[in-house]
């Protein structure tokens, strides 16, 4: 399980790890199994730590007054699932994250990461790293919903993340793309015939 998480920091950074510092990394993480639709954080609660998805997928989503998800992101293999501003700032999260597969996940709380990254330059390079990328993706995302046209968002998620089409159902790419499901179904028809 460990290994896959190693891969990862190494495929990020230019400095390899050392033997004590993949020995450091492997206590500070916690391994932890989810069902598929089992809550990794319940809206109201604070986020205690931050997941590196090993094996599965997971969601981010709000629900609304009449009960209706409205899926904020999604989280596959190699990805990191939290509520960022919950983690940080330690107060209580106004989503939900569950795992819509059987996931396999590490968790670290962000003390231990802090400390990681404070102790091995390895980790400190790749956090920058990360952090450009995180803002990258969310400038994308957002300017996404504002500009584009709902067939033009379905084809960035398309050319961008074309896992998540085969991995997640119709209905929850729908709300990721903030459409509903008949204007999904025609996007994909129309892309179909072409």
């Amino acid at each position: 399980m460990y290994e896959s998480l190693i891969k990862y920091f190494s495929r990020y950074t230019t400095i390899p790890l050392t033997e004590n510092e993949i020995a450091s990394i492997e206590s500070a993480f916690i391994p932890k199994k989810f069902r598929k639709r089992e809550y990794f954080l319940q809206e109201g609660e604070v986020c205690k730590y931050n997941t590196f998805i090993v094996q599965g997928a997971m969601r981010q989503y709000t629900v609304d007054d009449k009960g209706e998800e409205h899926i904020i992101r999604l989280f596959i293999e190699n990805w990191w699932a939290a509520d960022r501003e919950s983690l940080m700032r330690q107060t209580p999260s106004i989503y939900f994250i569950d795992a819509w597969e059987e996931t396999e996940a590490l968790l670290v709380t962000q003390n231990a990461l802090t400390d990681l990254v404070n102790n091995i330059p390895t980790l400190s390079e790749w956090v920058k790293n990360l952090e450009v990328n995180f803002a990258i993706a969310y400038q994308r995302r957002l300017s996404a919903a504002v500009s584009l046209s709902p067939e033009e968002r379905y084809h960035d998620v398309e050319k961008t993340y074309p896992e998540f089409l085969q991995r997640f159902p119709q209905h929850i790419i729908a709300s990721y793309l903030g459409i509903n499901r008949k204007t999904l179904s025609r996007i994909r028809s129309r892309g179909l015939i072409k």
